[in-house]
């Protein structure tokens, strides 16, 4: 997710952390650096002037708090003014929805901006951390919008409602009404059109008085740029919007541009979706966001993804046989799987802080390869051996490579991985040093995570 901007950024807190001392010229380096960063990521130039010059007032003029150093202070101005023109993090969304009996939210926005995608992606959020979901399309201009929306609802396991044969979008919402007790929130569908005229305006008017959602979302597509801008102003002054999500962000220049436009008019951001698949969308929060651009990491997304990445009585049995020492190939393999299952191992290690960008992409692309391969080796050994690997000689090795169709220098590689993991395992017991534990890892990364 904007690769470019955060290469550039990190690039730029490079220059601080490696300069001598901190001076005038340094900040006006850096100052120029971010201006260019941004403005290639679409962002306002006005906006960035504005941030910049902020910056350097702060960078000169600020007196350093104690137990910092002038470096650190420096760092932390560009990280709070970034935070700060992204908005501030907002109450989230599910404390809003526990003290209603059932939460609304209507989603506006125009053709092609990703509606009806980003309600199967919410929908499937909030079905994950324990919500009763239904959705409801009163879209009745696309032909394709009923269709789309109740195979995505299968597909998340939520209710749908809708009907095809009614053309009032208000007839269609007022024709279940009496279902919608049953859950905790509810989501509603609009119709678009290719911009926001009278006719669109009128029928969410009128969609809003039926619904009476508890928040309005504007859907808006990341490679709008800053146009984002005035698209979110128009539908904020004519419908209320309360807040936007940014759908597509992956791999779009302009996605900063978006993002930012959005954070100035008073509906701010709420959601990013970061891929294609239902699971890809994230609470925006700007603190954690800008910990990532900036290579700061972001625990709290990364605790996030654990939780519903990881069954939590597998954590705390895999978590009592690393402390006994107890650790077969199954338990790596599962520990491995759940890891997969949090996304690319490249977007996990820019949410720990201090990870960004130190393993090479390739290296970890690699590693996922070598995840899915695993899986064959494994199908190809015995009880016995899964349970005891230390077992594993010549004679064995060459039998599950011929089994799994694939090489026994593949077999020795996951045995090498395993004797690695158990070791680290070890380390971590307690009672071990941190510099025991940072020359493993240190001996790992140099190695290619092998």
């Amino acid at each position: 997710m904007l690769d470019n901007l955060s290469s550039s950024l990190k690039n730029t807190l490079k220059k601080i952390t490696d300069a001598i001392f901190v001076d005038e010229k340094l900040v006006n380096e850096l100052v120029k650096d971010i201006q260019r960063s941004l403005i290639k990521a679409d962002v306002n130039v006005k906006l960035v002037l504005s941030l910049t010059q902020d910056i350097k007032k702060r960078a000169l003029e600020e007196e350093i708090p104690k137990g910092i150093s002038k470096k650190e202070h420096l760092v932390n101005i560009v990280y709070e003014e970034l935070v700060k023109l992204l908005g501030d993090d907002k109450q989230a969304l599910t404390d809003k929805i526990k003290k209603k009996k059932t939460y609304k939210i209507m989603l506006v926005g125009l053709f092609g901006s990703g509606k009806t995608t980003s309600i199967a992606k919410l929908s499937s959020y909030f079905k994950k951390r324990g919500y009763t979901v239904g959705v409801v399309t009163t879209d009745t201009w696309r032909p394709a919008a009923y269709d789309q929306l109740e195979q995505l609802a299968k597909k998340t396991k939520v209710d749908f409602f809708g009907d095809k044969s009614l053309k009032d979008p208000v007839k269609v919402y007022k024709k279940f009404e009496k279902e919608y007790s049953k859950y905790d929130l509810l989501l509603v569908d609009t119709a678009g059109r290719d911009a926001l005229n009278k006719e669109l305006i009128t029928e969410i008017k009128k969609l809003n008085k039926a619904v009476s959602p508890d928040d309005t979302f504007l859907v808006l597509s990341g490679d709008i740029g800053q146009g984002a801008e005035n698209q979110a102003k128009s539908f904020h002054e004519n419908c209320g919007v309360t807040g936007v999500i940014i759908s597509k962000l992956d791999g779009t220049a302009k996605g900063g541009g978006a993002l930012i436009a959005c954070s100035v008019t008073g509906a701010p951001v709420r959601f990013i979706g970061t891929g294609e698949k239902i699971d890809d969308l994230e609470d925006f929060k700007p603190s954690g966001f800008v910990g990532r651009l900036l290579g700061m990491g972001d625990l709290e997304a990364l605790l996030e993804k654990t939780r519903f990445a990881v069954d939590e009585e597998e954590v705390e049995d895999l978590s009592k046989k690393f402390l006994k020492g107890d650790f077969n190939l199954i338990d790596m393999y599962e520990q491995m799987k759940a890891m997969k299952k949090m996304g690319p191992l490249n977007k996990i290690m820019d949410l720990i802080p201090g990870m960004s960008g130190k393993v090479p992409d390739h290296m970890l692309k690699g590693q996922e390869e070598k995840i899915g391969n695993w899986k064959f080796l494994m199908q190809s050994m015995t009880k016995e051996e899964l349970e005891d690997p230390t077992i594993m000689n010549s004679r064995r090795v060459q039998r599950v490579a011929n089994g799994s169709g694939m090489e026994t220098k593949d077999v020795r590689e996951l045995l090498k991985q395993y004797k690695q993991s158990k070791k680290m395992m070890k380390m971590m017991k307690p009672g071990s040093s941190e510099k025991d534990i940072q020359k493993m890892m240190q001996k790992m990364q140099s190695k290619g995570l092998r």
